[in-house]
């Protein structure tokens, strides 16, 4: 097992990486994006399939993230418009963020 700290600074290096692309064409970011939350959720003991995990703590986390991964699959296929991707790499910007900020104990 790494240390939360690395595993941060990984994290931290393939958002950046992603990021200089994803302004352009951010259907082919939302994808890696939401690869990247759904790593940090894991890490952080997140449930993500279990539906008791919606009526936990911090519903509105796993909401949000399925919410973005719906859309990824949707853009994967070509059936998501562009504010939808849009959105969803807003919502999973969003999260990084909130993850980062919590910092694992």
């Amino acid at each position: 097992m790494s240390e939360p700290g690395a595993d941060l600074h990984d994290w931290e290096s393939m958002w950046a990486s992603i990021a200089e692309d994803a302004s352009e064409d951010p259907a082919a970011a939302v994808s890696q994006y939401a690869d990247i939350v759904e790593k940090m959720l894991l890490a952080r003991g997140y449930h993500l399939n279990d539906p008791v995990e919606v009526s936990g703590d911090e519903p509105e986390i796993i909401v949000t993230y399925r919410s973005a991964r719906e859309t990824t699959e949707r853009a994967e296929l070509g059936g998501a418009s562009r504010a939808d991707v849009e959105t969803a790499v807003e919502d999973l910007q969003a999260l990084f963020d909130t993850l980062v900020a919590e910092r694992p104990q």
